[in-house]
């Protein structure tokens, strides 16, 4: 028996001894930091100049939240330089895209984008920045100042001037150019006929409805365009230019059952959601309502319409012109809303018109009529 001591808890082992040194191995955990610091070199620091080597930790944490975001298919939240809210639409023209680094420059390598099984169409959640692909959708995209957030192009890509200008373009612009294999390009899209390139673009930022009725009330010849379960973002982006062009204020539509301002609409616009308010309402006719009750005349555009829209005598006063979705037209609640139903006058041998050819000859004439008088 250890000890010679009979009591409960006695100690049966002998003391420790001194314990041995690490033979210099752990030398480095017992240096300093180093010198704090000034405001001017810390990348995370709002007086960061931009200049200076980012520091190896750091560089490690920027590009593995980089990647994350990749993953997710998102803008990455990076606390450096250049680093600014991404949301486009009302109140953020000529806004720069996210700088990758701290120079500015646009970073390279693999990136990995959402996981989306083969043959299936992404839908991105809302909220969720969208990849517009094909390589004429992607140029005519960066023509009209589409404010992207990346470019993803395919390793071993076929270049032509296609591909050529919308590099060039969006080096100019400082897009980050991202290089992926075809087979993660294929996730990203969820097998949609890519063309090797892809233009991811933030979510599109809504003007409050309550703000683009205000400033339609207050303007000389008040005008905006309704649309009633439009779900063709092509048709939307069509309306939208219609609009802009012929001196409406603004456009609204549902938020549900309706098509919102994607990338494809935004580039069917031909950049006019760059200078129109877009609004969406969660009710269509309370909305109108709200119109009506502003002094605005409800106009909507149905093929079995009373009045043709070449004796629309309120044209010259506020209008609100409602566009019907692409198969079945206006809704019964807000048809029955609506003050007046305007019919186009059409040849017997063509039974309708689409809908954003329907609004642009309808704004067209109230646009003439409110010149004639």
């Amino acid at each position: 028996m250890a000890g010679n001591s009979q009591r409960r808890g006695r100690r049966v082992t002998p003391k420790k001894g001194a314990t041995a040194g690490s033979g210099g191995k752990n030398r480095d955990g017992l240096a300093g930091r180093g010198r704090t610091l000034p405001a001017d070199e810390r990348p995370w620091h709002k007086g960061y100049s931009g200049t200076e080597k980012l520091p190896q930790r750091t560089a490690w944490k920027q590009e593995k939240e980089r990647r994350a975001a990749a993953e997710e298919g998102r803008a990455p939240k990076i606390g450096m330089p250049g680093t600014k809210d991404t949301t486009w639409g009302k109140g953020t023209k000529g806004m720069k895209p996210i700088k990758r680094g701290a120079g500015g420059g646009g970073a390279t390598g693999r990136r990995s984008g959402p996981k989306v099984s083969p043959g299936r169409k992404s839908n991105p959640a809302k909220g969720t920045p969208e990849l517009l692909v094909g390589r004429n959708p992607v140029v005519e995209a960066l023509r009209a100042h589409v404010p992207a957030t990346a470019l993803y192009v395919a390793l071993g890509l076929d270049i032509d001037d296609r591909v050529n200008e919308l590099v060039r373009t969006a080096s100019d612009r400082g897009i980050p150019l991202l290089e992926v294999s075809r087979n993660e390009l294929d996730r990203m899209t969820g097998g949609v006929l890519h063309q090797g390139v892809g233009l991811q673009v933030p979510p599109y930022s809504y003007e409050p409805f309550e703000d683009m009725l205000a400033a339609s009330a207050e303007s000389a010849a008040p005008l905006l365009v309704a649309l009633d379960g439009v779900t063709d973002p092509r048709n939307l982006g069509a309306v939208i230019r219609s609009a802009a062009a012929f001196g409406a204020q603004g456009v609204f539509m549902t938020e549900r059952r309706a098509a919102g301002m994607t990338a494809t609409a935004w580039r069917t616009s031909a950049g006019a959601a760059a200078r129109l308010p877009v609004s969406q309402v969660t009710n269509l006719t309370r909305a109108i309502k709200t119109c009506q009750r502003a002094g605005f005349v409800v106009v909507g555009l149905d093929a079995d319409g009373e009045t043709d829209v070449y004796h629309l005598e309120a044209a010259v006063g506020p209008v609100v012109v409602v566009v019907g979705s692409e198969g079945r037209g206006l809704s019964r609640l807000v048809g029955e809303t609506c003050d007046l139903r305007v019919s186009i006058p059409m040849a017997s041998t063509v039974e309708s018109l689409n809908a954003s050819v329907a609004a642009a000859v309808a704004l067209a004439e109230i646009t003439r009529r409110r010149a004639a008088g």
